[in-house]
């Protein structure tokens, strides 16, 4: 295997207890729900499989690949680490990623659910690699992040991806921090009151963050303990001004993190990129990406 010592052992993020496995038999089972036709024809010979991805990209998503694989009783050699950076072009456009080895049917159950787990979840780590190396590239050193806008059901397959390329994942979840929304200060009546509300059942672990519309609405917030201000929907100049102007209205005062939301990708990073914000939180790194080629052939005489 091709390996990077930089790179983490992302796998050490999944449950130690499998639960997410059981999501890939469920994915399995959604793809055969009654008979085998396919698997009928070919039988179970032996058979060796190549796994190749026909597409730059960053590699994300081989624990669940490599769970469709055990699921399936097949064996899988992993030329390639995940996170490590995947060049097709330069080996002829089919760069051998994994080699799989078992009975013809079980390798061709296991074909499609495994190729679709690898090019959704390395398109979002490929999305969120080139976003936040084009900020580092333009001196920025806080935080891209992505969104809670994750597919339903895929929401652990997603968050993973974006941490695999790079990215902060935000909030995980409702439970994860408290985000009090535009609907949640109408609904309340004050950003004060929403605050206070929020600290009473939160306590002191979980981080409290305000959407504001306005830096009237941001001072409010941060005068009320608010840890995170989401400048939300603030554009160019005005967003750069309102930055720098919070934060030295209180500096000493009170800490908090300031963060962008709404527009951000990667295409105008330059108008939003400002060293006053901490964070940067966009779904453009999960929304809409394009999901990364990968194809898996059988050797045809063995």
């Amino acid at each position: 295997m091709k390996t990077d010592s930089k790179l983490p052992n992302f796998s050490h993020l999944l449950p130690a207890n499998g639960s997410w496995r059981q999501d890939v038999t469920a994915w399995l089972q959604e793809d055969v729900p009654a008979f085998d036709f396919g698997g009928f024809v070919v039988g179970s010979d032996r058979k060796t499989g190549h796994l190749f991805c026909k597409q730059r990209g960053i590699l994300s998503g081989v624990p669940f690949a490599q769970e469709v694989f055990d699921q399936c009783e097949l064996q899988v050699e992993w030329f390639f680490q995940e996170g490590q950076l995947l060049d097709p072009s330069q080996a002829n456009g089919k760069l051998l990623v994994a080699r799989v080895v078992g009975g013809a049917r079980n390798v061709l159950l296991a074909e499609r659910t495994a190729l679709n787990l690898l090019s959704r979840c390395s398109g979002i780590a490929t999305a969120s690699h080139d976003i936040i190396t084009s900020a580092r590239e333009a001196g920025y050193t806080g935080l891209i992040a992505g969104t809670r806008k994750t597919t339903p059901g895929l929401r652990r397959l997603e968050k993973y991806s974006m941490l695999v390329g790079g990215c902060d994942m935000h909030r995980y979840d409702l439970s994860s921090m408290v985000m009090l929304k535009d609907n949640h200060i109408w609904s309340t009546g004050s950003i004060t009151g929403a605050v206070k509300d929020a600290r009473s059942v939160c306590g002191f672990s979980v981080k409290i963050e305000v959407e504001c519309q306005s830096e009237e609405e941001a001072d409010e917030a941060i005068a009320a303990g608010a840890d995170v201000i989401m400048l939300d929907n603030f554009f160019g100049p005005q967003l750069k001004s309102a930055a720098l102007s919070l934060k030295q209205k209180w500096a000493g005062k009170k800490q908090f993190l300031l963060e962008c939301s709404g527009g951000l990708r990667i295409s105008n990073l330059a108008d939003y990129l400002c060293d006053s914000i901490d964070i940067y939180s966009t779904s453009s790194i999960h929304q809409g990406v394009s999901a990364i080629d990968f194809s898996l052939k059988l050797q045809r005489h063995e």
